[in-house]
């Protein structure tokens, strides 16, 4: 008998409140609400209810974990209510997405901007800062003196050489930026490309060189001063955002016969003659008194500053508004060649380290145990996500208020000793690299950071340790059950071609935290249409409409999750293909559909496949194939081991 998820669906609507809702949606694995007021929900109640896995708030959407299946029951069972906007259910795609950007904050919007312009430009600029610490190491006199070698003895032909890969990014930054500003507001990169070379033309004096009078401006018209942007950032957005706007706006109008030519000719005209007729250096201004102010506040007296950044970095990600730190940390390296700021909010991850070690070895829930210790590893390589929602704000805040606490103290030692990295992009493990340019910043950083590991490891054992974690699951839903399994071993295969990734490295929380069972990732390799493969055989219990997912439990009773790119729903079918139906056999190879991951990447979302078995539970262990591995499409991609189970009898405690 099929179960009634009335009531579910009722306790759902209760504590996220009918009034805060604008609309909800369902994808294969959640509820989305856009609502009036996050906070006016009740987070920790909502995950007691029996069918909630979870809860994350993300993409303008309050993400209500239920997983595959039946979240499309509880969904029509809200939909049947009839006290909410429930959208799919009015097969109004269109309006979903409006809904969600039109609820988003400015601040939000400006959240999104920043990120997608500076996360394209970020794997360079972190590329560069080693490119500078090995420079830095090598050339050093007491490793030269190691080989009974000076810094004298290095040809200058080999420096100049090194200084190619050490000084391009920081030289034509604001061509970068640019470029990424044109592609983020749909223009054209390569005209914005051109635009921001024009900004750092060598021809124009530096605009830092003519402010320390090293240089002067030149003098256009005989009045009008004239310098370059080098090192600027907030001059590069501006000119990248007037382009691009600039650009759109000849296009509508301009006749198609001239159209061609003629936009991206006036486009780079009129942009580089607003920019250094004044605009251009007025923000060039803002951003230095800008960066005076940050460096003021960096270097208050007794670490007081440094205390107030790495205190208040763990609340900006949970509030959304840490991507302004990028634009910063990004002028202080173009202006300085440094970025003390990051230093200050990577402490923010050791300190999620020893809180989620703590909890992990203190717990006697297993579910407890295995939330810490996923967070605890994905933090390792500066996933925080699944730490903050899964371990920091779930239970009472407290642990919350060690990071902050230990994460700020952190950052005050470090501010007091002066210590800077050289580049950007790495956390916690991977963030050493930034340092081994200069010996004393990477040992100070390395004694402080671990240092900062050690103290909230002791605090969360002190006074942080959530009571429900210290006690075990209970066994009430297996009273009096009998069970018995005599399944075998399995494998699982690759849907799609591409390079593994370790399921706690993909971008979406609720994934990377395992909340929804264990798997593997994979970032296909075909740019253009990428086909699906079943990856066992077995009947689809799940097609999304949309195309985007599939639901497949095999022959054994495995259930396998098939979810093709981050937060894909919202793309309402556009770039994917459905070679399938719901209730249909397959044998492992056939083929499911087909996905565009150009269309999917021009939308700006990650095509990133990923793989679950979502009743992991069920087995003893699964086994993925070593992640950064291309794998072909039917390729082992997780070997399934499961013991026999007998369970007779159980009485509750």
């Amino acid at each position: 008998m099929a179960k009634n998820y009335e009531e579910e669906a009722k306790a759902i609507l209760k504590l996220v409140g009918e009034n805060n809702v604008d609309s909800v949606t369902h994808c294969q694995t959640r509820l989305r609400f856009v609502v009036k007021d996050r906070k006016a929900i009740d987070d920790k109640a909502l995950e007691k209810l029996p069918e909630v896995k979870g809860v994350f708030y993300g993409s303008g959407q309050y993400q209500v974990i239920i997983g595959t299946g039946v979240v499309n029951d509880v969904y029509a069972a809200i939909a049947k209510l009839g006290t909410v906007n429930a959208i799919y259910g009015k097969d109004d795609a269109d309006t979903a997405g409006k809904t969600s950007n039109e609820h988003k904050t400015v601040v939000q919007r400006l959240m999104a901007m920043l990120s997608g312009i500076f996360i394209p430009i970020i794997p360079v600029i972190a590329a560069t800062g080693l490119f500078l610490g090995l420079k830095s190491a090598a050339t050093n006199a007491q490793v030269l003196k190691l080989f009974g070698a000076v810094p004298s003895d290095i040809p200058a032909s080999l420096t100049s050489v090194i200084s190619v890969l050490t000084d391009t990014v920081f030289a034509f930054l604001p061509a970068l930026i640019v470029w990424s500003t044109f592609r983020y507001f749909k223009g054209t990169p390569i005209i914005g490309i051109v635009i921001g070379l024009m900004l750092v033309s060598p021809i124009l004096p530096n605009a830092y060189s003519v402010a320390d009078g090293s240089a002067k401006a030149i003098m256009l018209f005989g009045w009008l001063p004239v310098v370059g942007s080098q090192g600027s950032v907030l001059t590069a957005l501006v000119a990248g955002f007037i382009g691009a706007k600039l650009e759109l706006f000849f296009r509508r109008h301009m006749p198609n016969v001239l159209e061609q030519i003629l936009t991206p000719f006036l486009t780079m005209l009129v942009t580089f003659a607003i920019m250094i007729m004044g605009v251009g250096p007025i923000v060039h201004a803002i951003e230095s008194g800008m960066l005076v102010g940050v460096e003021a506040v960096i270097h208050l007296p007794f670490g007081i500053g440094g205390f107030l950044i790495g205190a208040a970095y763990p609340l900006m990600v949970l509030i959304g508004i840490h991507q302004t730190m990028i634009a910063i940390e990004t002028s202080l390296l173009a202006s300085t060649g440094l970025n003390p700021l990051i230093t200050l909010e990577a402490m923010y991850g050791f300190a999620n380290l020893g809180v989620a070690l703590a909890i992990f070895l203190r717990a006697r829930s297993n579910k407890a145990k295995a939330t810490s210790m996923g967070a605890f590893t994905s933090q390792l390589f500066g996933v925080s996500e699944p730490t903050l929602f899964g371990v920091l704000i779930r239970y009472n805040f407290r642990p919350l208020i060690v990071t902050v606490l230990t994460s700020g103290i952190g950052a005050a030692i470090l501010s007091m000793l002066n210590v800077a990295a050289n580049s950007y992009g790495l956390a916690v493990v991977p963030s050493y690299l930034m340092y081994i340019y200069n010996g004393h910043a990477l040992l100070w950083y390395t004694i402080v950071s671990l240092g900062t590991v050690v103290a909230a490891f002791v605090a969360t054992n002190a006074f942080a340790i959530p009571k429900e974690v210290l006690t075990p699951d209970g066994d009430v839903e297996t009273a009096n059950a009998v069970i018995s399994s005599t399944v075998s071993d399995n494998k699982v295969y690759a849907p799609v071609g591409g390079e593994t990734v370790a399921l706690d490295q993909v971008s979406d929380p609720v994934f990377a935290s395992g909340m929804m069972g264990e798997g593997m990732a994979i970032k296909p390799a075909e740019p253009g249409i990428n086909k699906v493969y079943a990856p066992q055989a077995g009947t689809l219990s799940v097609v999304a409409d949309t195309g985007h997912a599939y639901g497949l439990t095999t022959d054994d009773g495995m259930e396998i999750l098939v979810h093709l790119g981050i937060d894909t729903v919202n793309l309402k079918g556009a770039p994917f293909t459905v070679a399938v139906k719901a209730g249909q056999h397959v044998n492992q190879g056939d083929l499911l559909g087909t996905f565009d991951q150009a269309a999917i990447k021009k939308a700006g979302l990650d095509a990133t496949t990923i793989v679950l078995i979502t009743n992991s539970k069920s087995y003893a262990r699964i086994e993925p194939v070593a992640a950064d591995t291309t794998v072909q499409a039917g390729a082992d991609l997780l070997a399934v081991h499961r013991e026999d189970v007998k369970v007779e009898s159980v009485e509750p405690a």
